[in-house]
């Protein structure tokens, strides 16, 4: 069973490899990677699954025990998130195959979506400090070949600032960790909690733990994501509706596993500045959304929003906090993909980006109208939707913690979410049509169909709630109590 728990990162890496040597068979490439990727999405759920009846999974590799091999642990809060992972790629590569266009398909698109995959799920699944580093790696070098697919000159503009923002943040993370083992001893996650809480996160450690913060940050989004509005605009929607809904949040990830299990000895300090970067996270992505009539630009600040409210529950750091946290970024996964997607489509059938020369579209396309107004009131997390239930634990959790500014700025965020979208169906879907009937380019069905499963996603995700609530309550109870993590990885509690 353990050994199971390698299969979501090694299954697309080998098929991602596979794909390479069929580049002129696009619809092999085609089958092969959906069938890999449905694959593996079940394969999670059984994993997550299993540690609900067993406990945390743990596999050490070439038989080295932890703390001197590499190991992979699957908790709830990884495996939840592996397996949401899998479920958005399956569905965006329905998507793909309709619109990214044999050109592309032919310029190894799929290998590099597996090989993007592989990169994150590992990043999830990963025990070590080092091996995180190298997940997030083989990520990152698929996401500078996807974000210049097709070669346009916006592509390439936005490519380079990209890459030398996670070239530079890859550097830092490189010599944090290296200063994190001169001073522990180790790299393993359980170990480095053990000997943190030895000795009591001195002011070193807290120094160390500020470099991650910046680090993660860079990749997240939070309070540094000046790169991320133009270089999710750039790609193909399929592509960009990937990163959307997946890079962020490893980088979101990395920063809840640190700052809960290994450097949680001085809230006061960390969660007070990861507070400071989420309000001002928001705050900067609220300006943007509202600011501009470019239809990418205003989902990509979206995200911007996102990455702060999400965060905000690990800066009030109680138990409602982080289950609202934990329940709005699984929401926002499905959420987000489902709006790129949806831009995509519209953008497809208008011929524009621009706000100011679409309107009416909701005679011509109901279906896409529709569809896009219930991706608005889940963002805005009106009930009984999907993004409801998150944002409630968080108030929740504000109010226990007295976090009152935080509570204020999310809600307010909230307000500008729903602002910005309702724009974007007032201006694009309402009024008087600009596309006479005989103008009318067809809606495929390979496009709508993508949206419609994830607008069905998140109702279900919304309406069954209950369904998922053990699964986060274990998530947030492995967070908040480290030990559990602990017990599983190096004293063997876990199955």
């Amino acid at each position: 069973m353990n050994n199971l728990l390698v299969l979501p990162m090694v299954l697309p890496l080998l098929v991602g490899i596979l794909l390479i040597f069929l580049r002129p068979f696009v619809k092999w490439q085609r089958v092969i990677s959906f069938v890999t990727l449905l694959l593996t999405f079940g394969l999670s759920i059984y994993l997550l699954l299993h540690v609900q009846r067993e406990g945390i999974i743990t596999l050490d590799f070439g038989g080295w025990s932890p703390p001197f091999g590499i190991s992979f642990v699957g908790d709830s809060f990884s495996l939840l998130l592996t397996a949401t992972t899998y479920f958005i790629a399956t569905i965006c590569s329905l998507y793909s195959f309709s619109t990214i266009g044999k050109d592309k398909e032919n310029m190894f698109v799929y290998p590099l979506v597996h090989l993007l995959l592989a990169g994150v799920s590992g990043s999830f699944l990963t025990g070590d400090l080092f091996n995180l580093y190298v997940c997030f790696e083989v990520m990152l070098l698929a996401s500078y070949a996807l974000i210049v697919l097709g070669g346009e000159r916006v592509q390439l503009r936005e490519a380079i600032k990209y890459v030398l923002v996670n070239v530079l943040s890859s550097f830092i993370f490189l010599i944090a960790i290296a200063y994190l083992y001169g001073v522990t001893g180790t790299l393993n996650l359980a170990h480095l909690s053990v000997r943190i809480a030895e000795a009591g996160q001195p002011p070193i450690l807290t120094t160390i733990a500020i470099v991650f913060l910046l680090v993660f940050s860079l990749k997240a989004g939070l309070l540094l994501y000046f790169w991320l509005p133009g270089a999710y605009g750039a790609p193909p929607m399929a592509i960009a509706a990937l990163f959307g809904a997946l890079l962020t949040k490893v980088g979101i990830y990395a920063l809840f596993r640190f700052f809960t299990m290994l450097f949680y000895h001085e809230p006061e300090l960390t969660h007070t500045i990861i507070a400071v970067m989420a309000i001002v996270t928001m705050v900067g992505g609220s300006i943007g959304a509202v600011a501009y009539n470019d239809l990418r630009k205003i989902v990509s600040y979206n995200v911007v929003i996102a990455v702060g409210f999400i965060l905000s529950g690990l800066a009030i750091f109680n138990e409602a906090a982080i289950e609202g946290s934990i329940y709005y970024l699984v929401h926002d996964m499905i959420v987000k993909a489902f709006l790129f997607l949806l831009v995509g489509v519209t953008i497809y059938v208008s011929g524009t980006q621009r706000l100011e020369r679409m309107s009416g579209m909701i005679r011509n396309y109901p279906l896409l109208g529709w569809l896009f107004f219930l991706a608005t009131i889940s963002l805005a997390g009106i009930p009984p939707l999907s993004g409801f239930v998150g944002k409630v634990f968080v108030a929740q959790g504000a109010i226990d913690g007295q976090a009152f500014v935080l509570l204020a700025v999310t809600l307010i965020s909230s307000i500008f979410v729903l602002y910005s979208l309702l724009r974007i169906f007032r201006t694009v879907f309402w009024g008087e049509t600009i596309i006479g009937t005989d103008e009318m380019v067809p809606l495929r069905t390979g496009m709508i169909l993508p949206c419609a499963l994830l607008g069905a996603a998140t109702l279900a995700l919304g309406l069954g709630t209950e369904s998922i609530s053990g699964i986060v309550q274990d998530a947030v109870n492995t967070l908040l109590n480290p030990q559990i993590y602990i017990d599983a990885v190096l004293n063997r509690g876990g199955a």
